[in-house]
């Protein structure tokens, strides 16, 4: 049960996070509401992953909070978070000597849900692919196209409220992102998902999320609508990205 109702479903206060004397998070507050797709955008060593992985324990924060539903990430199982909030690592992490379908069907199976096969071939059909056809396929003989849906539907198979996407598109040639960014856009509207991803790309990032937030040396510097970053950037830095992106005029 959330301590404060007026959280958001995700929530980092104040959180800081040093890998030796390399700061990759200096006092970083982020909310994202039910239904919400957030974009963290910034430049390669901007703390945008180690954000992302705060929310499902895969980073262990030196100080401030990080919950989730309101529940503190701190006293959590972290097995436990991560089979209920989806991950979709950099190019999809799919582990090559098991099938799609027993890929996808991972997470359900680990919380030994009897209907495990199902859920994972439902879960296939959700991102354009036939159980049937792919199922008893191995990764090496997909596409990266369809590998990264696989790994879209393996995060979706326990059907999370909320899902976590490092740069899930950013390996693939631009036919078939912009196909995928289609599919999931639709895919994340129709269920209901949470979803926080991780992008370079602020044109991606403007087609796909409600809203931005622009990280640089470990800290936020706006957090904002599309339309509000560009009419509206907050600091320098906000405007060159704008422009270098070629989303404002310099």
């Amino acid at each position: 049960m959330a301590d404060d109702p007026t959280s958001g479903v995700l929530a980092a206060r104040g959180v800081s996070k040093r890998y030796g004397q390399s700061v990759a998070l200096d006092g970083v507050s982020l909310e994202v509401r039910a239904g919400e797709c957030v974009a963290l955008v910034g430049e390669s060593g901007s703390g945008k992953t180690t954000l992302l992985r705060c929310f499902n324990r895969m980073t262990e924060i030196d100080s401030g909070s990080v919950r989730v539903d309101g529940a503190d990430v701190s006293t959590a199982d972290p097995v436990e978070l991560r089979r209920r909030v989806g991950y979709v690592p950099q190019e999809g992490g799919l582990l090559p000597h098991w099938t799609v379908l027993r890929n996808v069907a991972l997470v359900p199976w680990l919380r030994k849900d009897g209907e495990a096969q199902r859920r994972a071939g439902e879960a296939l059909e959700w991102v354009g692919l036939d159980p049937g056809r792919f199922g008893g396929r191995w990764p090496r003989e997909l596409s990266g196209g369809q590998r990264q849906r696989v790994a879209i539907a393996r995060a979706l198979a326990a059907s999370p409220r909320i899902v976590l996407l490092d740069e899930p598109f950013g390996a693939l040639d631009a036919i078939t992102r912009a196909e995928l960014q289609t599919s999931f856009d639709a895919l994340r509207r129709r269920l209901g998902i949470t979803a926080v991803f991780v992008t370079h790309d602020l044109h991606e990032a403007a087609l796909l999320a409600d809203r931005i937030a622009v990280l640089r040396h470990g800290r936020i510097e706006q957090v904002a609508s599309t339309d509000e970053l560009t009419s509206s950037p907050a600091t320098d830095y906000v405007r060159d990205l704008l422009a270098r992106s070629r989303m404002v005029a310099a």
